[in-house]
């Protein structure tokens, strides 16, 4: 599976174990940024993945950031896409494409 991964500062580090995870899993993984742990804008890092989601770029995607709320709302204005919280697994079941 094509799985795009990005986040904010503040989860720089989960993105970066979370990718070697997928990757170690058999996952395509396009890691979207931030490149350092350096302060960025949450929303660009949101619209991006969206972006990528929508146009079929990536199957999947994963949005990190420090509450996983900003971010979720950036990824939900893109029309084509839908991003919810998870907080923890019986909120992630496996699921097929529609």
């Amino acid at each position: 599976m094509r799985i795009a991964i990005t986040s904010d500062h503040a989860a720089f580090d989960l993105k970066a174990e979370l990718r070697e995870y997928l990757i170690g899993l058999g996952h395509e993984v396009a890691d979207l940024g931030p490149e350092t742990a350096d302060r960025v804008d949450y929303p660009d890092y949101g619209y991006k993945l969206a972006s990528v989601i929508a146009e079929g770029i990536a199957d999947r995607g994963v949005a990190l950031c420090g509450s996983g709320i900003g971010i979720s709302i950036a990824v939900n204005r893109n029309p084509a896409c839908r991003c919810a919280l998870v907080s923890e697994p019986l909120s992630a079941p496996p699921c097929a494409r529609t």
